[in-house]
């Protein structure tokens, strides 16, 4: 049965391990650039043993970042600075992995942490470093926060961001990644095509599931194309928004099936944050996804990620040999602990394929082999705390 330090094979790539770094917007680009932070950023955690690395979600287009410090993959002049990011991660023995995305109504925002607010405190369009946002209707998020008018797309205008997610995939495969996600979640765009709190249309986009769900399989189709079929081609979806009025598993479960039709090779597994009006804070709970990550496995045939909660090595490591999940995503622990892979090896210690030392850059793991020969106190610390985010 496989464990947490079992290579996954998916089409024509092999991770290391079924440990991946999620992505976590980090608003340090300019103008949509990576820069050194995210060589030495992403570096880091494929050089501490994560099998898969993620890039931050990376905007399709200007108006889809979450702010202008966002980072985006909408020129082919930002494809010298991934390039950059997906060589490191390959040198350190990781896969390089990218999130494409559009943050829609939920863009045009300020840095979390600066000025009153915090997090989705939008700037008006005609502030210096705000846009006109978009949506499929004119239905701001509300609850205090997001409350600018928003653009409803047209038709034409859908088919633009179609095009927009292919013409970025392309750019992505350019740059050297090997695995690709579409950010059908958390809220953005794709989330608000599919949820019936944002989505208040009449036309073919709107209304019936199958409306709902056709931005995301016409964004899905536009990848496909152009994203070759030996790499990985992956999707997010946000399942639940949790409030009666929004998204809701059971459709999410039909939703999962005509992707996997569409060329879905794996599901990515969470929430629909649509609403700030949560009924239920499931996702809080450890291990929030995995079962129903594992009922996804059993109805759809799809192999499954989810992340929330998985930060304990022993829990992590369960339900991959329970047979529930395939792929475990960390984003606060991996924050934390740039070696958590490394540092989970050493928790669960029995296990043959967990080598601290064989997820370790050669050069490293010499180093710190041969001092362990001269005194065993010798080495890194431990942890000073458990990480469970």
């Amino acid at each position: 049965m496989p464990g947490l330090f079992s290579p996954l094979t998916l089409k024509g790539v092999t991770l290391r391990n079924r440990i991946g770094m999620s992505p976590m917007t980090m608003y340090r680009s300019t103008d949509g650039q990576m820069t050194d932070f995210h060589v030495m950023y992403l570096g880091a955690r494929a050089a501490g043993g994560f099998g898969l690395v993620f890039a931050e979600q990376i905007a399709i287009a200007p108006e889809g970042r979450t702010s202008v410090h966002c980072a985006g993959l909408y020129d082919d002049d930002q494809i010298p600075g991934h390039a950059r990011v997906t060589a490191m991660i390959r040198d350190m023995g990781a896969v390089p992995a990218i999130q494409l995305g559009h943050t829609g109504r939920c863009g045009s925002e300020v840095k979390p942490w600066i000025g009153e607010g915090g997090l989705g405190r939008q700037l008006a369009s005609d502030h210096p470093e705000g846009w006109q946002v978009v949506g499929p209707s004119e239905v701001p998020y509300g609850f205090g926060k997001r409350t600018h008018p928003v653009h409803a797309l047209s038709v034409e205008e859908i088919g633009q961001v179609h095009r927009q997610y292919a013409d970025a995939a392309r750019r992505a495969h350019e740059a050297g990644y090997q695995w690709l996600e579409l950010h059908f979640a958390h809220g953005y765009l794709a989330s608000q095509f599919y949820s019936p709190l944002a989505n208040h249309r009449t036309d073919a986009y709107g209304g019936s599931l199958a409306n709902r769900a056709r931005f995301l399989l016409e964004a899905l189709d536009a990848v496909r194309a152009v994203w070759p079929d030996e790499l990985p081609l992956t999707a997010r979806l946000g399942c639940d928004d949790f409030n009666p009025d929004g998204i809701r598993f059971e459709e999410s479960l039909q939703v999962l099936g005509w992707l996997k039709e569409h060329g879905l090779d794996l599901a990515d597994l969470s929430m629909g944050g649509n609403t700030d009006d949560v009924r239920d804070p499931f996702f809080l709970r450890p291990a929030a996804w995995v079962e129903r990550g594992a009922q996804v496995r059993r109805e759809i045939g799809i192999p499954v990620a989810v992340s929330w909660n998985l930060g304990v090595p022993g829990l992590a490591d369960q339900v991959i040999r329970d047979d529930q999940i395939d792929l475990v995503l960390l984003g606060r622990p991996a924050l934390a602990n740039p070696h958590w892979p490394v540092w989970a090896a050493r928790e669960l210690g029995s296990d043959e394929q967990a080598d601290e030392f064989a997820l370790l850059p050669p050069d490293w793991a010499w180093w710190l082999q041969t001092s362990r020969v001269i005194n065993p106190n010798i080495g890194w610390p431990e942890p000073s705390s458990n990480v469970s985010g």
